[in-house]
């Protein structure tokens, strides 16, 4: 018996129960291997105690590869780096360079905090990543959950990343894995704190920022997700970018659940969602951005991150 049908039929169910019942995450590092990646682990991009990521760089690599820099979800309260090592090794295995940053959380922080984390993170990126082998003009922004709204803010509206001298137009494209795109008003108790419930500004919501100018997006989503609702979110949002005449692509996995899609990406369960195919045919296929500006570094390093 193969490793691939070994894997489908054995070790599948067990993850699958763990996805549900136990440490999906803990389960799914034990079996994502080391040597398809060079790691450089807790580098501050910001002053901050959570303001650090991780690389993984492709092994190999003769030129200067592709940069998907991911942000995690867990409800804006919860999650860690660490824990997602499986999509830094499913990206740099397919030769991408893999930037996983952490963010400050709830109730440390509330919107919009973790939208400015990850927009710093994403700037030191387009200032550093030349020295980790990682080319900045064909830099993405992905996400999952919490993690895609993050990427989404930072992608469709350019205050964010202006405190820091930069613009989505310098970004070459985002994706977004069962995102919160459009969730006002707020019917989720949890989060109604993190998002000043009973006064939310309209602004928190990536929806309210499609203008006409937003880079290239990849939105993926699973039909039996019922955490974030792929109607309401995703597909309201695609609707909407494409309407602005925004270049979006859209796919939703029969079958796949909330946690499953972003799941998928770990190597025994590539089989149930080819998100990370998706994901890989969409970064090399899309187009670089505008190059950075010569000034660009002067203008990051003054404001903390290191």
């Amino acid at each position: 018996m193969t490793g691939s049908i070994w894997s489908r039929f054995f070790l599948t169910p067990l993850l699958l129960g763990c996805l549900a019942a136990c440490s999906p995450l803990r389960t799914i590092d034990r079996l994502t291997p080391d040597n398809t990646y060079r790691l450089s682990a807790g580098i501050a991009y910001g002053p901050l105690g959570r303001q650090k990521l991780d690389i993984y760089a492709p092994l190999g690599a003769t030129r200067p590869t592709p940069v998907v820099v991911f942000f995690y979800g867990g409800n804006w309260d919860s999650g860690a780096r660490s824990e997602y090592r499986f999509v830094g090794e499913a990206l740099a295995s397919r030769g991408i360079t893999a930037v996983i940053a952490d963010y400050r959380l709830y109730p440390q922080v509330v919107y919009p905090d973790f939208v400015e984390d990850s927009a710093r993170a994403v700037a030191w990126t387009l200032a550093h990543i030349e020295a980790y082998g990682g080319d900045p003009h064909r830099l993405f922004v992905m996400g999952h959950s919490a993690g895609a709204y993050n990427a989404a803010m930072v992608a469709l509206d350019p205050r964010w990343l202006a405190r820091f001298g930069d613009s989505p137009g310098m970004l070459s494209g985002w994706i977004g894995l069962a995102g919160p795109y459009n969730f006002l008003p707020i019917d989720v108790d949890e989060i109604k704190p993190i998002f000043l419930f009973p006064n939310t500004p309209p602004a928190s919501q990536p929806i309210n920022h499609v203008t006409g100018d937003a880079p290239p997006s990849l939105l993926l989503t699973g039909s039996a997700d019922t955490i974030v609702s792929p109607i309401r979110n995703s597909d309201a949002l695609a609707a909407a970018l494409r309407a602005a005449h925004d270049p979006v692509q859209a796919e939703n996995y029969r079958g796949v659940t909330h946690a499953l899609l972003i799941g998928s990406f770990a190597r025994p369960l590539r089989w149930v969602a080819p998100a990370l195919a998706r994901v890989v045919a969409f970064v090399e296929h899309t187009a670089p951005a505008t190059r950075p500006t010569p000034d660009h570094v002067a203008q990051i390093l003054p404001r903390g991150a290191s």
